[in-house]
């Protein structure tokens, strides 16, 4: 009997520091169903598609070329780049990021042409940042126009999911319509090509960049948690990799897809990218009401007065 006593009394705290575990993370929340965006689009291999960017020594390919780790320790981050640039486009890839405790360390998806442009450059930034505590890693996004680099654009959200036990999506649909971002097929932020927004629409082809770094004056609440290099090396490891668009060739910067320059014409510009269905509307509203904590167009302390996007949404 006192053996079933001790039993009972242990599988109870079990499940106890289980539930406490999820609850310290938040709810758990079941994300709607959404088209899978990812399935229009054909699969491309790290070793054709990418060259290194920075840190190669922390750069191991994997998958027989269809995967990438990326890591970061005391020495260097690391970075790949696509080996085209693009005008308009689809770009994912699954990540896994790093377990344990992650504070300041950056894992970067994002789309740039600051090595053309380092002045007057764009930017479509999917940004994951590390935390003092195990697996809350946030979500952030960001856009940069025709050189606005001093004034971010960023909203924030909490992934509904742990991103360091399976691989997950990150995309970012790129056209003269919208820029959406989503994680697993689900928007999570659109942003409409408006007169408002116009002049801060990227607008000039860019590369598409995987990276890890150390944001430690700046990712973990506000630089207050710098990377813990005891915990290093830290991996982040990559797959299921798209990158569909308008290539521009290496002669020309000309931002238009209906140029001979461009080996192809812009694969997201038929009427079903043109705006989000009803599924991805539904999708966007419960990523926006359940996970986003910050907005840009929120913040009244930041800006005494909004960007004229804000306040024509």
């Amino acid at each position: 009997m006192a053996t079933f006593h001790y039993k009972l009394f242990f599988s109870s705290l079990l499940i106890f520091c289980k539930t406490v575990e999820v609850y310290s993370r938040g709810p758990v929340y079941t994300p709607p169903d959404v088209e899978r965006l990812t399935d229009r689009f054909s699969r491309v291999t790290v070793d054709k598609s990418y060259d290194v960017s920075f840190g190669g020594s922390n750069i191991r390919v994997t998958n027989n070329g269809t995967g990438a780790d990326i890591s970061l320790d005391k020495s260097t981050g690391s970075g790949l780049v696509s080996k085209n640039k693009y005008y308009y486009g689809f770009f994912n890839a699954a990540l896994k990021l790093p377990a344990g405790f992650t504070s300041g360390v950056v894992v970067a998806y994002y789309l740039s042409n600051a090595d053309v442009f380092p002045h007057n450059h764009d930017e479509i930034d999917i940004e994951l940042l590390g935390h003092e505590k195990r697996r809350d890693w946030v979500l952030q996004t960001n856009i940069y126009g025709n050189g606005s680099v001093r004034t971010g654009r960023e909203e924030k959200f909490y992934l509904w999911f742990d991103p360091t036990e399976n691989f997950h999506d990150y995309s970012i649909l790129w056209n003269n319509h919208h820029i959406v971002f989503l994680v697993d097929n689900i928007p999570v932020r659109e942003v409409v090509h408006s007169n408002a927004i116009a002049s801060v629409y990227p607008s000039k082809p860019m590369s598409v960049y995987a990276t890890i770094w150390d944001g430690s004056e700046w990712a973990t609440h506000g630089g207050k948690y710098p990377v813990n290099y005891k915990f290093a090396p830290f991996v982040a490891s990559m797959r299921g990799i798209e990158m569909e668009g308008c290539i521009l060739n290496q002669k020309d910067t000309a931002p238009s897809c209906s140029r001979s320059s461009l080996s192809s014409l812009d694969p997201v510009d038929g009427e079903q990218f043109s705006k989000l269905s009803s599924q991805q509307t539904n999708g966007l509203d419960w990523a926006r009401r359940k996970h986003m904590f910050y907005s840009y167009c929120q913040d009244k302390y930041r800006y005494k007065v909004l960007p004229p996007e804000c306040n024509a949404n």
